[in-house]
């Protein structure tokens, strides 16, 4: 049952963004294109969430993915939604500021 909760609620061992990010991770930003214009990560993607569904032929199921937006709550979907799809390797950064 903690398992199951830690999980849902994405709680467990930290994850290293930066070193992911170092290794090759692709970081997908899901907010709006205007959002992402006012500012976003380098080298970020802008994947928004009302599109991904339509966007996962550009997508690799192999690589690692590092989800984010302005608070946290539509990467979280964005990353629910990819791994239902079968990806494997997909993290939810949050905010795209803590990832800069």
């Amino acid at each position: 049952m903690l398992n199951l909760l830690k999980k849902v609620f994405g709680l467990g061992p930290r994850v290293n963004y930066k070193e992911l990010i170092a290794q090759g991770a692709q970081i997908i930003d899901v907010r709006t294109p205007g959002e992402f214009k006012q500012g976003h990560t380098k080298g970020a993607i802008n994947v928004p969430l009302q599109n991904i569904s339509r966007e996962l032929g550009r997508l690799n199921k192999q690589k690692t993915y590092i989800t984010c937006c302005a608070s946290g709550m539509r990467s979280r979907q964005a990353k629910n939604f990819l791994i239902a799809q079968g990806f494997e390797h997909v993290h939810n950064g949050g905010s795209w500021a803590s990832l800069t």
